[in-house]
């Protein structure tokens, strides 16, 4: 099928000890990068990501640039065998890689930046305690429905709209337990708690994002040399300013990442890449866009 190409970068959750060996034979351009965040970071990343330990890297403050440098990493890859990103865009975190690779942030920067979100998200554990649970297979109304009956038990939000079958709800402790047992006791879907420490992407994180605000005004942001889709209304954003507020809002805003594959495919968008370790998002498009072609960055990287 012709058409654009999208690259695709996957956020918390892709990661594992030992990842770098999905990239397979790295070039020098690829072993720099890894070089450059250890630089940059003041510790030995790369050691992290080859040896561990587990939970030092999912540490959220060491997941972040962690998987930024690994999308950035299969993106390289990616370009190396002859594919090229049209249109670029993540999930969560994964939208920094996407900036990098088209052209809005510095690579140094992005490492920097995102090593501050994960602090920050760290420091916002302590201070907001909650929860977050995916829900599969659930009609939508019937979850807005319940969620507004929890929301008596304190805040609770739908904050990924991530396929037709799948939403994600965040929010406090006692709220989003009972939309868990209401959900699958009452056969309305599967709802699956998250292993996550904080109600990500809810209003509960605006403290966070503001602080946050604060960091990001010292970086530079380009116009992107591709186009960029991104996470808080799901369509295309071209203007540096305001990428950058998105960013800060998408802390505590909802991923629109149904509507981000949509307005992909609505743009001409015939095939989606995974640039990162996993199949996350490949599995997440297939529920949106089957007909397009869909590949994990693992397999087109072999199969190039």
């Amino acid at each position: 099928m012709e058409g654009k190409t999208v690259y695709m970068f996957p956020g918390q959750g892709s990661q594992s000890v030992g990842m770098r060996s999905r990239i397979g034979a790295m070039t020098e351009e690829q072993k720099e990068l890894f070089s450059t965040a250890d630089y940059v970071l003041g510790f030995h990343l790369s050691e992290l990501i080859d040896e561990g330990p587990d939970e030092e890297l999912t540490r959220t403050s060491n997941t972040q640039p962690a998987l930024l440098v690994m999308g950035i990493a299969f993106a390289r890859g990616l370009d190396c065998r002859g594919h090229r990103a049209d249109i670029v865009m993540g999930h969560s975190l994964g939208e920094y890689a996407a900036l990098v690779h088209g052209g809005v942030i510095e690579f140094r920067d992005a490492v920097r930046i995102v090593r501050r979100r994960g602090e920050l998200m760290e420091k916002a554990v302590k201070n907001t305690p909650g929860k977050m649970a995916a829900v599969i297979g659930a009609e939508r109304a019937k979850v807005e429905a319940l969620i507004a009956e929890c929301a008596k038990d304190g805040v609770i939000e739908i904050t990924n709209f991530n396929s037709p079958v799948q939403v994600v709800l965040s929010g406090e402790t006692a709220a989003v337990n009972r939309a868990v047992s209401l959900i699958n006791d009452g056969g309305i879907g599967k709802a699956v708690e998250l292993n996550v420490s904080a109600p990500f992407h809810s209003s509960l994180m605006r403290p966070a994002a503001e602080e946050f605000r604060g960091f990001l005004d010292g970086f530079e942001f380009r116009p992107p040399r591709v186009e960029f889709i991104d996470n808080v209304t799901g369509m295309m954003e071209r203007d540096p300013a305001n990428i950058k507020n998105k960013l800060v809002l998408q802390l505590s805003s909802p991923v629109q990442w149904e509507r981000s594959v949509t307005t992909a495919v609505d743009a001409g968008a015939a095939t989606f890449i995974e640039s990162g370790p996993g199949a996350v998002l490949a599995g997440l498009v297939k529920r949106i866009a089957k007909d397009r072609t869909i590949m994990t960055g693992e397999k087109a990287l072999k199969n190039a």
